[in-house]
Order: C-alpha cells, then structure tokens, then sequence
C-alpha cells in the first residue's frame, strides 16, 4: 500500500513509525522501573503525547497498585489535553476487573484521543477486549508497534499466560575446567564456602534475585550450603523460596526453613500433614515428571518468573525437558580437578560480558 503513494504520503507514513517508535522507546525504558515489583502483573510502561510534547508518563506500579496507564494519566497538569492526545503503552489496556478497575474504561472516560500499542495482552480476561473497548467509545487505536521488542520486555508476562508456567532462568558458577563443587572429602575436611566467582559477580546475583518472583534448589544444595536465597547484598524483595525435598529432610535448622522469607516446599503426597509450620508446601508424584508438575505448581500460585540455582541434577533435569529459556553461567578463574561437574546445554549464546576477572555467558533456549 505505501509503494502506491506518492511521495508526500510515503514521507508522512515513514515519520510517523519512527514518530511511533521513539515514543515506544521511551515506554519500554521507564516500564523497566517496575521490575521486580510488579509480578504477576506486568511491568507496562505508558506516555502520553500532546503537540509533540510529552505531557504525562508512568509505569505499572507494585503490585495491587495503580496500572501504567493510570499513572500516566494522573501526572497530566491539565486533563483537557487528554482529548487530543496519543497515549503510548507496551501493552494493551486491560479491560477487567482485579486489584483495580479497568485501565481502558479511564481512557475512555478522559476520551484521550489516540492509543498507540505495542502488544496485544495475551491474558484470557483481555485478549483484544481492551482495544475493542477502545474502539467502541470512538477511540483511535493502532497496535503491533514495535512488537518484538515490545515481547522481550514482556517475555515472564507472556511465557506465563502463553506457555502456563513461570519464565525459568538457569544460573549457576563453574571453574576454567568445568566443575560447579570440588569432591565431597575435600568439603568434608573443610567445609568452608568455595567460591568460584567474585564479589561482584555475587552481588550482581542478589540483584538478579530480587528481579524475579522465586527461586528454586534441591536438596542436596541445602544441605551442603544452607543457603540464605536472600537479596542481603542488594535492595529489593526477597524472592519466594522453592525447595524441592521429596523426602521432607529438612528441618528448622536450615535457613530456608526459618520463616524469615516465605518458602514453598515440594514434596511428596506421603508427607502430607508433616513438616515444619515455618514453610508452605505443594506435592508432587517425583515418579513421573518433575519439572513438568513442578511448573504447574508454580503457576498456580501465579508464579510468573523463577531463577534456578540448584544442584547440578537439579539444573540438568530442567536441561534434560527443554523447559528453560534463558541459562546465566558465570565462569571464575579457579580450577578443582576434581569435584562436580557444571551442567551442560546447548542454547543460544547472546551475550558475554566480563565481571571484574569473571566471564558472564547468557544463553536463550530457542
């Protein structure tokens, strides 16, 4: 259609996607603020535009608070612009009723004159109902504006309303010859941490916690580390603790079972009605597929984004089903000849970067 125009009109369709796309930009950058809080709502960021001038933005606030679209709104000085302007958002107004009301009946009530949309929001209560809704009142509404980048930004959001499980990250540390802990006698004689990356790479771990809705061990890793699976060297919420302990192992005395930060434990059926009160739990048939139930489980509890970090059978197992979609493997300057060896996966590699003396590989599961 547009090679049939003249040049006028090429020149006017060209300015305005890249008119579009900058002001998209800029809701992507600020939707970026809610990361971490949002959950399970999604972290939508939205503009609104008047005269080539914005005049109001805002982000999707934590959660049971105000939507995107509502903050923008409210920033705006004077709401008589509203009715000639474009409101830019990442992803389409919802149209139902949850926390709060509806985002598209505030649009139509200030009838902004113009709504610009990244993504359609593959959310079953909205599924094109808010643009409809939009439409409905006479509102102008264009949507798929800069939609791939509009789907990465989303990617927890969709991987849980399109695939009905959590966004699942893989983390996990191995030194220059491959191995994640030295032999067990050695941790015996000294049962000291062994740590394979740096300070930095550590705290840069703890914000990756506090980024995503849970966390996930097994066993084994509690036990031989006690771990905290806290954000104690970072600033944010601490994630929801899942621990997979089929036999119902642990007691009080590990630091995943204090109480101090909400912990769900896996088990199994015949452990019903045992267990510390400290803790949370969900079970599982271990005899069919784990991970499979387990990410059911996780969606049930509306669980939209986890990082594994461990064990080894842990992480391999999750390998093993092809159900991950992003692997984050730090690579220290240590070596142990022997101990446990790193698990192995084949992704896409999309990025390396180095941390202080670490090297930071990032691999998607396409």
């Amino acid at each position: 259609m547009v090679l049939e125009a003249g040049p006028q009109e090429i020149i006017s369709y060209f300015y305005g996607v890249n008119i579009h796309r900058k002001y998209m930009l800029r809701c992507l950058q600020i939707a970026k603020n809610g990361l971490g809080t949002t959950a399970p709502n999604p972290m939508v960021g939205c503009l609104i535009v008047h005269n080539s001038k914005i005049i109001g933005e805002g982000y999707t606030s934590p959660y049971g608070g105000p939507h995107a679209e509502v903050n923008a709104i409210n920033s705006v000085a004077d709401k008589s612009l509203l009715k000639d302007a474009t409101l830019y958002v990442t992803l389409e107004p919802c149209s139902h009723f949850g926390k709060t009301p509806p985002c598209a009946d505030l649009i139509v009530a200030h009838q902004v004159g113009k709504v610009v949309i990244g993504l359609l929001d593959p959310h079953v209560k909205v599924a094109g109902k808010g643009i409809q809704k939009l439409r409905d009142a006479g509102i102008s509404v264009e949507y798929g504006i800069m939609e791939a980048e509009c789907r990465e930004h989303h990617r927890r959001f969709l991987c849980f309303h399109e695939k009905g499980r959590p966004y699942i990250i893989l983390k996990w540390a191995q030194t220059t010859d491959g191995f994640i802990a030295p032999e067990r006698n050695l941790r015996k004689s000294n049962p000291e941490p062994y740590w394979i990356t740096n300070t930095y790479s550590r705290q840069l771990v703890h914000k990756w916690r506090s980024e995503e809705q849970a966390i996930l061990v097994g066993t084994h890793t509690v036990t031989e580390d006690n771990p905290k699976l806290d954000v104690r060297s970072w600033t944010g919420k601490n994630p929801l603790r899942v621990v997979l302990d089929r036999e119902m192992r642990l007691d009080t005395g590990y630091h995943v079972m204090d109480g101090k930060t909400p912990t769900l434990m896996v088990s199994d059926p015949k452990h019903r009605g045992k267990g510390p009160k400290t803790v949370t739990y969900a079970f599982i048939d271990f005899s069919k597929n784990v991970v499979g139930q387990l990410c059911d489980v996780l969606h049930e509890h509306n669980i939209t984004s986890i990082i594994v970090e461990g064990g080894a059978k842990t992480l391999q197992s999750f390998i093993a089903t092809g159900l991950w979609d992003e692997a984050r493997v730090f690579t220290g300057t240590t070596s142990f000849k022997k101990g446990l060896r790193a698990p192995t996966l084949s992704g896409r590699l999309v990025h390396t970067k180095r941390v202080a003396t670490d090297t930071l590989n990032i691999y998607r599961n396409d």
